[in-house]
């Protein structure tokens, strides 16, 4: 389902894309290798409860999260990241197949992080474990219309 529905916004939007179908990825370095990528041109999308309110981030897979940015950056007590059972309920997903965006694939807040937007392509797990897709930065920026905070560091 989300697959098809990112499929059918890129169309919809103009957005030349890439997807490929591959065998089932779990991390990030087994998907950058499936899709034939580096693995910094990777999208780690995460979802977190921040205090109260479940927000999506997405940062390179080549780095690792800095929860204290983020707390800074809302002001916040505490994070947690979405157990599985939260993220199924919510999304329909398990964990390493959310795709980095909010509105109109999912309906959370989306923070990305420069790490991301350094690279000339975005590569992504489809709301699948065997499917990914491949976009230009400019039309990710542009669709996804993210908020963007440096929430990562060097891994």
């Amino acid at each position: 389902m989300v697959l098809n529905n990112i499929r059918d916004w890129f169309e919809a939007s103009g957005v030349v894309f890439r997807e490929a179908h591959h065998e089932p990825t779990r991390t990030s370095e087994e998907s950058a290798r499936v899709r034939g990528e580096a693995l910094q041109i990777g999208g780690k999308a995460l979802l977190i409860k921040v205090d109260s309110i479940f927000r999506l981030f997405v940062l390179s897979a080549s780095r690792k999260l800095d929860s204290a940015a983020i707390k800074q950056h809302f002001g916040a007590k505490k994070t947690r990241f979405a157990t599985p059972e939260e993220l199924m309920e919510m999304t329909g997903l398990v964990p390493g197949c959310v795709p980095p965006f909010g509105a109109p694939i999912l309906p959370f807040p989306l923070y990305v992080d420069p790490s991301v937007l350094e690279n000339p392509k975005v590569a992504f797990n489809a709301g699948s474990l065997t499917d990914s897709m491949i976009i230009g930065i400019d039309d990710y920026r542009r669709l996804a219309a993210p908020e963007v905070f440096r929430f990562a560091t060097e891994a």
